[in-house]
């Protein structure tokens, strides 16, 4: 469990003179010396504790927000070895310059390597407390959100199966159809097939927790296909993806969701047509916006409202980064973040 910051800050309180002490007590090695000189070695001593505790905290907590992905681990832990090495040894020289302009010798001539080194250890025992409370923290909470998307992916599946029809006698319906329909209407075998596609990937996608973003894609242009069968030009959809993103993460049918979002809140006529555009940031998320031209109250009364909050949700167990819903009188965006493949 993640340290609280009261108890946290407990720790640093006591750990702090403790460790000073100790070192006090080894210094003497159980010899009685003055107490004003005691006093005075407690005070070098405590002044190292606190600066090398401190100060390696900042680093750690630092570089966990710098690199807070999972991923990014072995980087963060190579940056913050080397970071806390050098810290120590710079603070251990500077500790030690800071005394002597007060007459106060901390170590002769020759020996600052030695206690720089030695001042290492107590670095270590420091990081690796933070780093194992954190590591377990992780773990817990991964552990939490892996049993959470078990659950919801069950909730989901459940409800599926209470409202599905039979897949195979949709399909062998719609194989029906097919021959039903003269060979020269392409129009109409084009979309009995983009249907079976939509059709299709819903079942096969309900059992992953992602796929990739070419996937989602595919199906999301089968999706658009039907509605421009029904809205003709009065829809207009603008994809910009680079290549490079094709692979990344999106959890399931999360941008078909904004699509019919899009459809289902907004007027789409000849004389406000609507503009869907989907693209890829610098800042690796997937962007879907569009033009407001909301319907009236009456037909926005229909729409349950738990579509974007559900892909909040279904986020929210996958990665850390929050999907961001944004509004303005003229423009409505929600950007979701690609996840590492």
């Amino acid at each position: 469990m993640r340290y609280s910051f009261s108890t946290e800050r407990i720790i640093r309180l006591i750990g702090v003179p403790v460790i000073s002490f100790i070192s006090l007590a080894i210094y003497y090695d159980g010899q009685a010396g003055d107490l004003a000189d005691m006093s005075i070695s407690f005070l070098v001593s405590f002044t190292f504790t606190l600066s090398l505790w401190e100060g390696n905290r900042a680093i750690v907590m630092g570089l966990r927000q710098a690199y807070p992905h999972s991923e990014q681990t072995a980087r963060r832990l190579f940056i913050e070895v080397i970071s806390c090495v050098a810290f120590t040894v710079a603070a251990t020289y500077a500790i030690d310059i800071m005394f002597g302009w007060v007459g106060h010798t901390v170590c002769e001539e020759g020996e600052h390597w030695a206690m720089a080194i030695s001042n290492l250890i107590p670095t270590a025992i420091v990081v690796s407390i933070y780093e194992g409370a954190y590591f377990f923290s992780e773990w817990v909470k991964n552990l939490k959100r892996a049993e959470t998307l078990a659950k919801e992916n069950i909730r989901s599946q459940f409800e599926a199966l209470k409202s599905q029809l039979d897949p195979h006698f949709l399909f062998n319906s719609m194989n029906t159809l097919a021959a039903l329909i003269e060979p020269d209407n392409t129009d109409a075998q084009k979309y009995l097939e983009q249907l079976s596609d939509v059709y299709r990937y819903v079942l096969l996608s309900r059992q992953k927790e992602t796929v990739s973003l070419e996937e989602e894609l595919d199906f999301v242009q089968s999706y658009i296909f039907l509605n421009k069968t029904r809205y003709r030009d009065n829809l207009i959809v603008e994809n910009d993806i680079p290549e490079e993103s094709l692979n990344r993460r999106v959890a399931p049918l999360s941008l078909q969701i904004l699509v019919e979002n899009a459809l289902k809140h907004n007027v789409i006529s000849k004389d406000k047509p609507l503009t869907l555009r989907i693209t890829v940031d610098r800042h690796g998320y997937v962007v879907v916006e569009n033009n407001v031209q909301k319907k009236n109250i009456l037909e926005m009364e229909k729409s349950t409202k738990t579509g974007l909050q559900n892909i909040v949700n279904r986020y929210a167990l996958l990665t850390p980064n929050p999907v961001e819903i944004n509004q303005s009188a003229e423009l409505f965006s929600v950007r979701i973040p690609l996840i590492a493949s």
